[in-house]
């Protein structure tokens, strides 16, 4: 029998092969893997898993640092942000624990702050922190539990918090001393002066103190008047003098939780001028910070005056943009944000801090446990009903939990590269990340979406009925 010799044949497959492989990086996002579709069976399941892997970070947090700010996941010992604790990670966690029906642990936690948190401390804290985590924390667990001690925290702390905004301008100086009201930090940023209406005006809302309102809506004024023509607004700004020290404009840490509370003011309090401000300010934002380039549409860095791109720069911070623009009504562009952030966590199997989306390069390589793209998938999900964000948010959560789960809770990640951890577990993963996962997969009735809104920390808030 004569031999055939495949060597050409070979040569020939091979070439196509290469061929091939060179064409792939001009495939639209869409060739990315397919998400397998969630049943509700599934998703149920999901919840039960978040569930227990909320209680599983909390059990770790009373074991080992019970009474204290934080725990350091693994080293196992707590961590305090200040000389004295303020509680951080049970004011945080109250609202989550309470709508996963974590009854024990809400009424143990609950306990623990009405007896235990005072801020009558001789040391200055940071405002925009101390705000959207224990102001709004307290705030939210009031309106849930209806215990008037956590309404009587909230207004000792609010009036402590109150010095913050008498600068020259308005603008909040960026930290207080809770005992004396000494401020200090004059140099502060969009994120910080405009991130504060929705938990000082509920305050007002709950006490019949209007001044808690009236001075932070006067630092968000402020701070849209001072943005450029196109309504963007910079990095670094001087609360004394309302001059702009850094004009680099973007959505990322910093700024963009100022661009969210001005919609969700308007959309807790009907408040007109907040919905002007938003109005004018998205258009901005969308006509010279969003880019769709050949890996998907982004939002990244342009001098707040000129225009002019700075950098193609987008991270886990910035993955809530997708969210807002849902909540807003911008359904196309949030649906194309968030499937830049699909690929953007699909590049380590965790998302990086941030990236060059350009080069899809890491520009800062950690994972400290963000909640962002999981509130977008949420937002959306709530929004078109369409079984694609859970299925990502499945993905998310299985991934979460294979690189971040220890035995005394989830830890941080130094590079999302190597998987390295990091001794960090913040108190934002029980306000927010657990709570958008279980939310996400938990059946619509658990939270009515339409009555609440969601502070920053992801406190949810309603205005309360109008007294008789």
């Amino acid at each position: 029998m004569n031999q055939i010799s495949f060597a050409p044949t070979r040569r020939l497959i091979k070439g196509l092969c290469v061929a091939l492989v060179a064409l792939l990086p001009a495939l639209p996002q869409a060739a990315a893997p397919a998400l397998k579709p969630v049943t509700e069976a599934e998703s149920a399941v999901l919840a039960q898993r978040v569930k227990e892997a909320t209680r599983h970070a909390w059990q770790g947090y009373k074991q080992y640092a019970w009474g204290h700010d934080a725990l350091k996941p693994l080293s196992k010992k707590p961590h305090d942000w200040y000389a004295k604790s303020l509680l951080m990670t049970p004011v945080d966690a109250l609202d989550t624990l309470i709508l996963m029906g974590l009854k024990e642990e809400a009424d143990e936690a609950r306990e623990l702050i009405a007896s235990q948190l005072s801020f009558d401390h001789d040391m200055p804290v940071q405002n925009f922190e101390i705000t959207i985590r224990l102001l709004g924390g307290l705030l939210s667990a009031y309106q849930l539990t209806g215990d008037a001690r956590l309404l009587a925290k909230a207004e000792d702390l609010g009036q402590r918090l109150l010095p913050v905004f008498e600068s020259p301008t308005g603008l909040p100086y960026t930290h207080v001393n809770l005992r004396t009201g000494k401020v200090s930090g004059k140099v502060s940023n969009p994120a910080e002066t405009g991130t504060l209406v929705l938990e000082f005006g509920l305050l007002s809302q709950l006490t019949g103190n209007s001044v808690y309102f009236d001075k932070a809506k006067r630092a968000l004024v402020q701070t849209y008047r001072r943005a450029s023509p196109q309504g963007l607004v910079g990095s670094a700004i001087n609360v004394e003098t309302g001059k702009w020290e850094r004009t680099d404009a973007h959505i990322g840490g910093g700024i963009d939780s100022y661009y969210e509370y001005l919609y969700k003011c308007w959309r807790l309090f009907g408040d007109k001028d907040c919905k002007a401000m938003w109005d004018h300010s998205i258009a901005g934002v969308n006509k010279v910070l969003g880019e769709e380039v050949k890996s998907g549409f982004w939002y990244g860095h342009a001098d707040m005056n000129t225009g002019k791109r700075l950098k193609s720069q987008y991270g886990a911070l910035d993955a809530f943009m997708p969210a807002l623009l849902a909540l807003g009504g911008d359904l196309p562009r949030a649906r194309k944000l968030q499937e830049s952030g699909l690929a953007m966590w699909r590049l380590h199997g965790v998302e990086p801090e941030a990236m060059d989306y350009k080069t899809m390069k890491l520009l800062s390589p950690e994972y400290a446990l963000r909640p962002e793209i999981i509130e977008s998938a949420y937002y959306l999900h709530h929004y078109t009903g369409d079984a694609r964000y859970r299925a990502m948010g499945r993905e998310f959560f299985e991934d979460f939990v294979r690189h971040t789960r220890t035995e005394a809770g989830f830890a941080a990640l130094k590079d999302v590269r190597s998987k390295v951890r990091e001794d960090s577990m913040e108190s934002f993963v029980f306000a927010e990340t657990f709570k958008y996962f279980y939310l996400l997969f938990a059946p619509k009735s658990t939270l009515d979406f339409d009555a609440v809104t969601f502070n920053t920390e992801a406190h949810p808030m309603r205005l309360p009925a109008p007294k008789r």
